[in-house]
């Protein structure tokens, strides 16, 4: 039994996916189906048949060696978005595109978000710098300042526009949390700046926009209005699986407030997990979720998964309990009975 998943299995479930990409953007046929069924079909199985062979990394252990991976992947989608908007602007057969459309779109919402969550997560301000680009070419770069001024302070609370209500659906959880998120993202930086001299000069959001604009210009440069189109598209597509995420790995668990109004420390019990290796080693533990929020600058190489009987456990691997989510009275009714024994326990109950 590995001690851990070893860095050599994310770099290969994380970068051949993106390796498929630049083949199928070369030569067409059914390479450009790859990245889309070893992202799905073939991840599917091996969660579905393989044992959850991984153990917990030491909480002592380091792993210096792993933002050289998260530096990889970010130099992939910077490469491949552009290439890819190319391509499916340009004269390539029907098929191909349909095929490396969806798995561009797959690689950017399974891969390339989880990568730049982990780069504005990490200390040295270029690589926050890397992940906040990442996000930006999504058309997403608020989250970069979102995730850790507003969501980390006050996740499985209602002043977190990210965290899912019990009964909320997906597309209404999508419309708030996107603008939500902008606008407490916006005020947690303003606010910032106001305390702090040293967080003085360009707000961070007029750099998102920046970006973004670029990257739209980009996309014009290679495909014209279609090119921008695609490149929408495909943002948005990665933006919605980052929010489909959210809402699954939070849904329902709330925190206590006691009669002062101060709410409950962060605890395992606020975030559900999933335990399938290949599919974790693919999201670079995004679905140990638990462990992120109460450690939030352990590096994902390190994230635990915490016990079955300490925080609830989702009983798909992530990428299939978000396909379920989708359909919204499936997922509520799915999620229910995996739920009602936290709420039951008085633990990561609703608000009322």
């Amino acid at each position: 039994m590995l001690a851990f998943i070893p860095l050599w299995l994310f770099a290969i479930a994380a970068l051949l996916p993106a390796v498929f990409l630049a083949v199928g953007i070369a030569f067409g046929g059914l390479w450009a189906w790859a990245a889309l069924g070893w992202i799905s079909i073939f991840t599917a199985v091996i969660d579905k048949f393989t044992p959850n062979f991984m153990t917990n990394a030491a909480p002592e252990c380091e792993f210096p060696a792993s933002n050289a991976l998260l530096v990889a992947l970010a130099a992939a989608q910077i490469t491949l978005m552009p290439a890819a908007v190319w391509h499916l602007a340009g004269q390539a057969p029907f098929w191909d595109k349909i095929g490396l459309g969806m798995g561009a779109a797959m690689w950017l919402g399974q891969i390339g978000n989880p990568a730049a969550h982990e780069l504005i997560h990490r200390g040295p301000r270029a690589l926050f710098a890397l992940g906040a680009v990442m996000f930006a070419m999504v058309l997403f770069g608020h989250h970069s300042s979102a995730h850790r001024l507003v969501h980390h302070r006050y996740v499985a609370t209602p002043q977190d526009p990210n965290t899912a209500r019990l009964g909320e659906g997906y597309y209404a959880f999508f419309l708030r949390a996107w603008v939500g998120s902008f606008k407490a993202g916006w005020q947690a930086e303003t606010a910032l700046r106001a305390r702090h001299t040293a967080h003085a000069g360009l707000h961070p959001f007029v750099a998102y926009v920046a970006v973004s604009a670029g990257c739209l210009a980009v996309a014009y440069g290679v495909g014209g209005g279609l090119g921008v189109l695609i490149w929408g598209v495909l943002a948005l597509s990665a933006t919605g699986q980052l929010l489909l995420s959210d809402y699954v790995q939070h849904y329902g668990l709330m925190r206590h407030k006691d009669p002062s109004g101060k709410y409950e420390p962060v605890q395992n019990h606020h975030s559900w997990n999933a335990a399938p290796w290949y599919s974790s080693a693919m999201m670079l533990n995004a679905p140990r979720h638990s462990d992120h929020h109460t450690h939030p600058a352990r590096s994902y190489q390190a994230l635990r998964l915490p016990s079955a009987d300490s925080a609830p456990r989702l009983p798909w691997p992530l990428p299939i309990a978000c396909t379920i989510a989708l359909i919204p009275p499936l997922w509520k009714r799915r999620i229910r009975p995996h739920l009602e024994p936290w709420i039951n326990a008085n633990l990561g109950a609703p608000q009322r």
